[in-house]
């Protein structure tokens, strides 16, 4: 499952694995890979050899998801400055070179945009579905059209949309705030006839959680959990079955 855009990717997959799935997140973001920070992780993977795959890469667990990100190979505060080629390669190391197991769900965190790492990743595997994430205001909106047409033309199914910063609820009031807009979300599914799968609010102790290495989970998140397990069942026709990467 490609999570394009700002899903809070980290809460899906934990939410995923909590619901009794089989989860990895392999943090594809080559250029902020933020997945460890935000989940606490210290130490990353340790090697192990295969007599028939050669030397693998043993992701971490980290509240029952195993993970593979580039900010476990590269200092904090060093850039990641790859070509296209590089980028291709990482893909296919993070894929076939990392024991994953026998996996329900691979959760992916794309980076922004419709370059390199979204074309290796869609050559290299069968992904099952992308699901594009907005936050309401237009400028947002441009970026995810251009994103569904890329996943058309790379035959991605689009399971929906994610509209993410809906609102804000302040302290002392229990009105919703739209401080990005509202109904930008409900606009893109209808134009591609698509399902709005989510709309998930701004709240100050994600943000809090995402710091700290401390995932906070919201409802919203769970239940976006639940109907993505039920939606992959019926795409895919055999449970969960994305791909053994073992």
């Amino acid at each position: 499952v490609l999570a394009y855009g700002d899903l809070k990717r980290i809460e899906l997959a934990v939410a995923l694995a909590m619901e009794g799935s089989r989860v990895g997140l392999m943090d594809a973001d080559v250029y902020g890979p933020n997945v460890p920070t935000m989940l606490g992780l210290t130490e990353g993977p340790r090697m192990e050899t295969d007599p028939v795959r050669g030397e693998l890469f043993v992701p971490p667990i980290a509240r029952g998801v195993k993970v593979m990100s580039m900010g476990f190979l590269v200092p904090a505060d060093q850039p990641a400055i790859w070509r296209g080629p590089m980028l291709h390669s990482l893909v296919q190391q993070f894929c076939f070179k990392v024991q994953w197991g026998d996996l329900d769900t691979l959760v992916v965190d794309m980076p922004p945009g419709t370059g390199d790492v979204q074309l290796s990743l869609a050559q290299l595997v069968p992904v099952s579905a992308a699901i594009l994430v907005t936050t309401p205001q237009e400028v947002s909106l441009q970026d995810v059209r251009k994103a569904y047409a890329m996943f058309e033309r790379v035959r991605v199914p689009v399971l929906g949309f994610v509209e993410n910063m809906s609102w804000f609820v302040c302290d002392g009031c229990d009105k919703r705030h739209f401080i990005f807009g509202e109904g930008g979300g409900e606009r893109l599914a209808k134009k591609f006839g698509a399902e709005l799968l989510a709309r998930l609010p701004i709240r100050p102790e994600v943000r809090k959680g995402g710091d700290e290495g401390a995932p906070v989970m919201m409802e919203e998140i769970r239940a976006l959990a639940r109907g993505l397990e039920a939606r992959l069942a019926k795409l895919d026709g055999t449970g969960l079955e994305i791909g053994n990467f073992s």
